[in-house]
């Protein structure tokens, strides 16, 4: 009988869910391993066309632009003129290249590397830095407890490239409302970007762009108006311009409990214990012996607090500055009991490093000191989290417990734990300890034999292992820990390395000097008397690679703060109670609706509404469709039948859809996916070309369990074909009641031809405070990364950018694949090298500002910046390199072309939880219990002095809804907290894909959902069994041209995502 040590793959936390097509308020779990921000988001795109040399447009008038399909992470690919200058304000004309170059990232914590500017290489002199409070910028320092149980690289490495001097960025000239900067001229030939050099992670750097936030343009002569102040003033993150009053007041609860500074005098002495090891169980298990040892003896009764690593906190000062200790520890990978444990002896040395100084700490909370000191709070960070270490499994930031609640399966032999999050935070209210419940997935304690067989889903006696089946094996046990059933008592521990490649009664092994050879199966009947039944399953190779040791399969198994003695001995005193937190609950905007309907307009009610008696605003034409269906189980009446209903439902809802398909609906073979799009989109296009028409919409009835159906699909008709598809499930099909899902459908075919399914009153009105006024372009951006289990997979960045002014509800969106787990945009801007042309500007804002342009005929006064998906540890960063290619995207089009800039970060992957102060008054909560949509926070539990608040703005459908949390880490626009929390909660009511307002701001959404749609484009390593000759089917637009760009992290290259095709970009596909 054999055990499996329980070991921790990865960690979740709660939150309300639902299905975003049938009403939900939530995010969608795109797939298991899916979600967001550690998401498995695998795909790419770009852009490829070609234009004739643009022309210049006297008067403002529009430029000869030639539409380009994007390519995201390969860039732009076309062929056209240099851009020229617009004399009347309009945006020039530009065709973009493709990519020659990729800046590197220099990690996480660092300054992101530099890319080629558009014209000569600006130059500037690096500065030491010296605000928000000292040398360490946010993010610098360590932050050990952060991260799930299963690693994945922490920043990505770096390739080297051309570089090119540090950027500088400062706010608009027409706009002095954050501290001003300063630009030191460097001497000639600094900075030159042609020399290339390797990208190194540097603190220090960061620091230093950071103190030159100002921008070089290709023009310096196009700059005089926007020359930085002759002073040297800290760069800080915009402060709060004042709080809200928009909106009913009420109480909530938050999970922030309020902590006291201690008073104590705090010691920090560097540990180092010889021989080294890397696990901090066992550095732990060693301090924890020689504290037992020597707490009275030589420690003066101290009870030190340990990270586990190289430091080691006391509550006043050890009787020596630097002591050596001899520790012996029982080996625990070595018998459990019956036999003599092994032992180790470690060599201890504890000395004096620094005092730890609060007073900052308490600086920083009475807003009298910029930036945080992250040491202060690191240092007691580490003394709550003593005792739970102690007593729980630590994972990241959070704990677990089998015992913390009820445990669940979740097959495949894993299952759930209860746990909790705990993290100190410095707030308006000062110290502030955030708890939060979370679960998290654990191996089950069971035989090998059995999980393999829950992992295989099969009797794996039946027939042998296939060699996709070890794959499968290996990856889900290597680095587990086991311990084997075979000798009696002595429960002798392991860790898994491998998996052997041959089968247990093939493998033997030398006994002795003289080559005696023995094998497995006949050494444990020898020596232990055990019979090996399992014979043709390999062995788990464990130990080292040099000398392994195997295990037949069968044989192993796997294996209150007011009493916290640390809080005590540190004078820490956290408050019981939750904090009680001043809110504001906004109204619901107006929605319009188009005027034939029974209902022109209408108030949402507790974050909700529906189509009944409306019509969409604005109804996009589908005049050509057809469908395919790849489900056995339906039958081609039942898809006529179905198709018809929808057709009717879309004709209901204000669209101008036609009833009858260009093509009958016929049944189609999945493992023949590309085969069957291709020739259904042929014959389709025999009877409409010669119309002169195009097929505007593909109808798709999938299996409920469709595998990589789905994925296929999306790629051959986005990227090949040119066409927008609607994806329905067989379960939907025979559904009695089918009306709501319809029409969520039907939203859904709205946006992806071009419609708009409802607007703000107050757009329309031109009531928006900083939108309505000028032209304004919304962005929204996002990077998803791969399962922290896939180590080479590229990250797949998406930014979404509004194309209606001043309805702002249209948004196209663009992909690239990078680096892997690489955070930064690589692709906002570009410069790609032409061999005839020279420098030639690109890259996803600029294209989407173009696009602007081109739907509109203005371009854009104004840019609001919604990003998605960054840490705390990250602001400096993402500021720096993205704010900076965004002024450079701007710049390329105009030389003296920059509109203020408002940057706002959104988190959703915070652990603070709002709770209705009175949850049996049912005016103060919705359906689930949650607080209503609309509650804003921004005093209290928020940052002391920058600009930030937690906004609620859906209605919960299940679960504790968890606030979105903005931070503002640039304002050019001088947002007041009312017009910014304001716009940013009615956004949330225009989200295309129900009739709910959402828990984030829709282009931050739609951003999430093109980059996860992106992960699909990856072309399969095998063709489908199906498809067609190259060539042989046209596609709509310019053919992908051959892409040999690459860029990569180490040796690994990124693969380019496959062109949008030119209509597809165009619409929200994504949705």
């Amino acid at each position: 009988m054999v055990r499996k040590k329980r070991t921790g793959p990865g960690e979740s936390s709660g939150e309300a869910s639902g299905a975003p097509g049938q009403g939900s308020s939530q995010r969608p779990q795109a797939t298991q391993q899916g979600a967001r921000g550690g998401g498995q988001h695998q795909g790419r795109g770009g852009y490829q066309g070609r234009g004739a040399p643009p022309s210049q447009q006297p008067g403002g008038g529009p430029p000869q632009y030639q539409p380009r399909d994007y390519q995201g992470r390969g860039g732009y690919q076309g062929r056209g003129g240099p851009p020229s200058q617009l004399p009347a304000g309009g945006p020039p004309e530009s065709q973009p290249r493709g990519y020659q170059e990729r800046s590197g990232y220099q990690g996480r914590g660092g300054p992101p590397s530099q890319h080629p500017g558009a014209g000569p290489p600006p130059r500037s002199q690096p500065h030491d830095y010296h605000g928000r409070g000292g040398p360490r910028p946010r993010g610098g320092m360590p932050q050990p407890y952060r991260g799930g149980h299963v690693g994945g690289s922490v920043g990505p490495s770096v390739p080297s490239g051309p570089s090119r001097p540090v950027p500088e960025l400062h706010q608009a000239s027409d706009v002095q409302h954050q501290a001003p900067v300063v630009a030191t001229p460097s001497p000639p030939g600094a900075g030159s970007s042609s020399q290339p050099r390797k990208a190194e992670v540097s603190t220090g750097q960061v620091q230093q762009q950071l103190q030159q936030l100002a921008i070089h343009d290709q023009s310096s002569a196009s700059q005089t108006g926007q020359v930085a102040p002759a002073s040297s003033k800290a760069v800080r993150f915009p402060l709060r311009p004042g709080k809200g009053t928009h909106g009913s007041r009420c109480i909530v609860k938050a999970n922030h409990f309020f902590a006291e500074l201690p008073n104590k005098d705090l010691h920090q002495y560097d540990v180092s214990i010889m021989p080294e090891v890397t696990s901090r169980g066992v550095n732990r298990a060693v301090m924890g012996e020689l504290v037992n040892l020597y707490r009275h003896s030589h420690l003066d009764g101290r009870l030190p607090a340990y990270d586990g690593r190289k430091s080691l906190y006391t509550a006043g000062a050890l009787p020596f500055t630097s002591k050596t200790f001899e520790i012996t520890l029982q080996d625990e990978e070595d018998s459990l009991g019956g036999g003599q444990r092994r032992q180790r002896v470690f060599r201890v040395v504890i000395k004096f490093a620094a005092r730890a100084d609060l007073h900052h700490l308490a600086m920083f909370l009475a807003g009298r000191q910029p930036d945080a000191p992250q040491e202060a709070l690191h240092v007691l960070d580490i003394v709550l989290r003593e005792l739970p270490t102690a007593r729980y499994c630590p994972v990241g930031r959070s704990f677990y417990s089998p015992n913390l609640g009820r445990r669940q399966q979740l097959g495949d032999g894993l299952e759930t734990w209860r746990g909790f999050y705990q993290s100190m935070r410095p707030t308006q209210m000062g110290l502030s300890l955030n708890i939060d419940m979370s679960s998290s997935a654990f191996f089950e304690p069971l035989p090998v034999i059995e999980f393999v067989a829950q992992l295989l889903n099969r009797d794996i006696s039946v027939r042998p292992l296939s060699d996709s089946d070890r794959v499968k094996i290996k990856k889900a046990l290597r680095g587990v820990k086991v311990e084997v059933t075979h000798r009696g008592n002595m429960r002798r521990k392991y860790r898994i390395s491998g998996l052997t490649s041959q089968a247990t009664r093939e493998l033997s092994f030398p006994i002795d000097d003289r080559g005696t050879v023995k094998t497995v199966v006949q050494y444990f009947l020898e020596t232990y008397g055990f019979s090996i039944q399992h014979t043709t399953l390999p062995c788990l190779q464990v130990g080292n690679q040099q000398r392994p040791n195997y295990l037949p399969m069968e044989t192993v198994h796997h294996n209150a703060y007011s009493e916290d003695p640390y809080a005590q001995e540190f004078g820490i005193r956290i408050d019981e109670r939750l904090a009680s937190v001043e809110a504001r609950v906004l109204p619901p905007p107006k929605l319009k609706y188009h005027d034939s309907g029974r209902e022109r307009d209408v108030w949402p009610r507790v974050g909700q509404w529906n189509m009944m008696n409306k019509k969409m605003v604005n109804g996009g034409r589908v005049s050509s469709w057809a469908c395919i269906n790849f489900s056995r189980n339906v039958q081609d009446g039942a898809a006529r039948s179905f198709c018809h209903e929808l057709a009717l439902m879309c004709q209901v809802s204000g669209m101008d859809f036609a009833l009858e398909p260009v093509l009958p609906p016929h049944y189609a073979r999945p493992e023949h996916v590309e085969r069957a799009l291709k020739g259904c989109y042929q014959d389709a296009m025999n009877i409409l070309k010669p119309q002169g028409r195009e097929l505007d919409l593909l109808i798709v009835i999938l299996p409920d369990n469709n595998g990589s159906l789905y994925g296929d699909l999306k790629r051959i008709c986005e990227t090949d074909l040119g066409l927008v598809s609607q994806c329905c499930l067989t379960k939907h099909v025979f559904k009695a009641n089918k009306q709501q899902y319809l029409a969520n459908v039907a939203l859904k075919i709205n946006v992806k031809v071009g419609g708009r399914n409802t607007v703000l009153v107050d757009a329309l009105t031109r009531r928006i405070p900083l939108v309505s006024d000028v032209p304004t372009i919304i962005f929204g951006a996002d990077v998803t990364h791969p399962h922290p289990g896939e180590d080479s997979s590229p990250s797949i960045a998406a930014v979404v950018a509004s194309q209606d002014w001043p309805e702002v509800t249209k948004y196209a969106g663009l992909v690239s694949a990078q680096a892997h787990r690489q955070e930064l945009i690589q692709d906002l801007y570009k410069v790609y090298q032409d061999p005839q042309r020279g420098s030639v500007p690109g890259g996803m804002v600029r294209e989407l500002l173009i696009s602007f342009w081109r739907a509109t005929g203005q371009k854009p006064k104004r840019i609001i910046f919604y990003r998605d998906g960054v840490s705390e540890g990250q602001f400096y960063q993402v500021l720096l390199y993205e704010l900076d290619a965004i002024r450079r995207a701007c710049a390329s089009l105009e030389s003296d072309y920059q509109p203020p800039v408002t940057f706002v970060v959104v988190q959703k992957r915070h652990h603070t939880r709002l709770f209705a102060n009175n949850r049996n008054d049912p005016r103060a909560v919705d359906k689930s219990g949650n607080i209503l949509p609309g509650t804003v926070v921004d005093s209290k539990i928020c940052h002391p002095t920058e600009f930030d608040f937690y906004l609620c703005s859906h209605a919960g459908i299940q679960g504790t809804s968890r606030p979105a949390h903005y931070h503002v880490l640039w304002d050019e626009n001088k947002f007041t907290a009312d017009g910014l929390q304001t716009l940013t909660n009615n956004l949330c009511y225009t989200y295309a894909r129900c009739t709910r307002s959402v828990s984030i701001v829709p282009p931050a959404y739609y951003a999430h959902l093109a980059a996860f749609r992106a992960r699909f484009y990856m072309e399969p390593d095998t063709t489908d069994s199906g498809s067609m000759a190259s060539g042989a089917t046209p596609s709509r637009g310019p053919p992908p041209e051959a892409r040999n760009t690459r860029a990569g992290v180490g040796n690994v290259a990124v693969r380019p995502l496959p062109a949008l095709m030119e209509n597809v970009k165009r619409v929200m596909f994504y949705c």
